[in-house]
């Protein structure tokens, strides 16, 4: 789509848009005279995401400590917008939403994790030991947001030695060991120094061996044992005054026995498969600031995540492989009132999957790549009044190699947010959004010969997304209600029963409201919230197995967050998560499509509410010995998370499909030693 054919677009899709350019000039117009006072005596403002701001989150390596995060679900368990399903490692889907991460721009120190090696496990993987923080973006949002952004974006930060070391010190490490009952083990050691002024270097190495975990009911769920090693090497330093430069390098290692699907369970007599997932990712980021108008920063980087599967009773062993590469490039500047940020970003994805038997052939390969072109721009136009609006335009490029079938796309993305400070103690945010999504790479174990075509009519994926919050904040409380409407037309799915066809199915709506309150008094910190989401495809709620690679239902959420510090050396803190009942889910409509079936059928979604504690005790002054103490799922309830696929077990010859339940009790036990 070219600018002129993007202006003569139907004015549905703009009229939200001038919406809200009249809602902030009617606000600019208002306070013109307060701007004309305070103009030349504006403080410096922090750049800010304004669209989605309300429900974007900051996960700090303090809190994933405390209960002893060690995979995905962990990370997250705070986090309302947020869900993950699959209760093993290597089968963890992340969602925000309702929107399966395949939707979001997932990124580990901007190299983006892309495309998936098997539609039955996890494309994201990251170790909670590794981050400094994680920045979670809900909802489609600012042109910055990176390519396939439509339902939002995920940034995993690593840690370097600056986290680490204060400014006189030069070297140093960290040594540390978990238990848990539940059942395994993990160790870990890092090391970090100064080479010089400028420069420092980082190592570290993880270990994880788990034995099957049992569920609530104290039964052993089988398949779900693994052993996990991660290396991680990071370099950086200054180049001049003006110049810095980081490499970085990630590979890491997971493999056990697992069912051939594995995020569903290994039913009983049921045969598990041997599996091995590895990711190697190289990145290398600069940054040149210079003046007001010079602040550049590149992120280039290298990843290829490969899968083999040894199914030695049916089809042997098979590989799937996805190698990226790419670049951002971005400058930031600041002219007045105004903090622009403008780039280019290009990536490329490469796919391939055969079999590795003797006479299994070449297997079938993809290439896909996107090249887009963003700006966006942050007016503060006075003290209480901060605007931002910006547009990218993303071009997309598809290759079916084996099959010879190509498609693409383009198209542009606009946004604009407004806040404004209606007192000292409130604060009103909205925002409206764009974004598109061309046709990708696809599943890497999908990617088979004679069986992958486009529907030729391919139309690229459009959201609109809108969020107004409100919020009040005082020396003790904060309180935010935000409520959002998302609509991606032309959603892309690979539907069953005609081997791999990728074809426009319809329109994803998903709508919602959040509410957080957080109170602070003292040594105590509680905080609340309640999150309400609805999805649905062509008007049927999603399900995670029907509708994979998109969506997953969810019922309503309650979540309450205590935080105690009884003295300088000891912490308490609990965690409860309350989760509604989801009931009479109309499923298998496609099996209905092509004739497997006769009539759809319901399931239900069970309710669960789960309990986590821990305690975190500092023996010595300088905080470098570290005792913790955590239990999750306190009462040993028996549950399968919402976000996980639901159980067909009830429908007939449909039994082997359900998601993996979540683990029982974990009494988990760690120590950590940093000098």
């Amino acid at each position: 789509m070219n600018i002129s054919e993007y202006l003569a677009s139907p004015t549905k899709r703009l009229a939200p848009l001038a919406a809200a350019v009249l809602c902030a000039l009617s606000a600019q117009t208002a306070v013109a005279q307060e701007v004309a006072d305070k103009e030349d005596n504006l403080d410096d403002v922090e750049v800010i995401a304004i669209v989605g701001k309300t429900t974007n989150t900051v996960i700090t390596p303090q809190e994933l400590e405390k209960y002893q995060a060690n995979d995905l679900a962990d990370v997250f368990r705070l986090v309302p917008s947020v869900s993950v399903g699959g209760s093993l490692g290597i089968a963890q889907k992340v969602y925000i939403r309702g929107l399966e991460d395949t939707l979001l721009n997932v990124t580990v120190d901007g190299a983006p994790q892309t495309s998936t090696l098997f539609h039955h496990m996890g494309r994201v993987s990251i170790d909670p030991e590794l981050l400094r923080e994680v920045e979670v973006q809900a909802g489609a949002g600012e042109a910055t947001a990176g390519a396939g952004a439509v339902g939002g974006a995920i940034r995993f930060k690593t840690k370097g030695v600056d986290d680490l070391l204060d400014s006189s010190e030069s070297f140093g490490g960290q040594l540390k060991g978990n238990y848990f009952s539940n059942d395994g083990y993990k160790g870990s050691a890092t090391l970090y120094g100064r080479l010089g002024d400028d420069w420092g270097v980082l190592g570290s190495y993880v270990y994880s061996d788990r034995n099957n975990m049992k569920d609530g009911s104290g039964v052993e769920i089988n398949g779900t044992g693994g052993e996990q090693k991660l290396g991680y090497f990071k370099l950086g330093g200054d180049i001049t005054d003006s110049q810095s430069i980081t490499f970085s390098y990630e590979s890491r290692k997971e493999e056990g026995e697992f069912s051939q699907r594995p995020n569903w369970p290994a039913l009983e007599g049921a045969t598990l498969y041997p599996i091995e997932l590895t990711r190697d990712t190289f990145v290398a980021n600069y940054l040149f600031e210079l003046n007001d108008a010079v602040n550049l920063d590149l992120s280039a980087y290298h990843t290829e995540a490969k899968v083999v599967q040894d199914v030695y009773d049916r089809w042997g062993k098979y590989q799937g492989k996805v190698t990226t590469y790419g670049f951002d490039l971005r400058n930031q500047s600041y002219v007045s009132n105004h903090t622009i940020t403008y780039g280019v970003e290009h990536r490329k994805d490469e796919v391939h999957s055969k079999p590795l038997v003797d006479g299994g052939g070449d297997g079938a390969k993809e290439e896909g790549s996107v090249t887009a072109f963003y700006a966006q721009d942050h007016w503060q136009i006075n003290r209480d009044l901060l605007l931002s609006f910006g547009l990218r335009y993303d071009k997309y490029d598809l290759e079916q190699i084996t099959y010879d079938a190509k498609t693409d796309s383009d198209g542009f993305s606009p946004n604009i947010g407004v806040q404004y400070q209606i007192s000292d103690n409130w604060r009103f945010n909205a925002g409206y959004a764009q974004a598109m999504r061309g046709k990708e790479v696809g599943d890497a174990f999908t990617v088979e010969a004679g069986y992958s075509s486009l529907d030729p009519n391919l139309k690229a994926e459009e959201v609109d997304n809108t969020e107004v919050a409100i919020t009040y904040e005082d020396d003790s409380w904060q309180v935010t209600a935000t409520g959002y409407k998302s609509d991606i037309d032309n959603v892309i799915q690979d539907q069953l029963g005609q081997g791999t066809y990728y074809e426009n199915v319809g329109t994803l709506e998903t709508k919602g409201f959040e509410v957080r309150a957080v109170y602070w008094f003292e040594d105590l910190r509680i905080m609340a919230n309640y999150s309400n989401n609805d999805a649905e495809i062509n008007g049927h709620t999603v399900e995670g197995y029907e509708h994979i690679g998109l969506a997953n239902a969810r019922g309503d959420t309650w979540g309450l967050n205590l935080k105690y510090t009884l003295t300088d050396d000891i912490e308490f803190g609990w965690n409860f998560t309350y989760v509604q009942d989801l009931n009479n889910i109309e499923v298998l409509h496609r099996a209905v499509d092509i004739g497997w079936i006769d009539r759809t059928y319901t399931i239900d979604k069970d309710g669960y509410q789960v309990h986590d504690v821990y305690a975190q005790w500092t023996p010595l002054s300088n905080d470098s010995l570290k005792v913790n103490l955590a239990v999750q799922n306190l009462f040993d309830e028996d549950y399968r998370d919402h976000s996980s696929v639901g159980d067909y077990s009830s429908i007939p010859d449909w039994g082997i499909v359900a998601g993996l339940k979540e683990a029982g009790r974990d009494i988990r036990a760690s120590i950590s030693y940093q000098f």
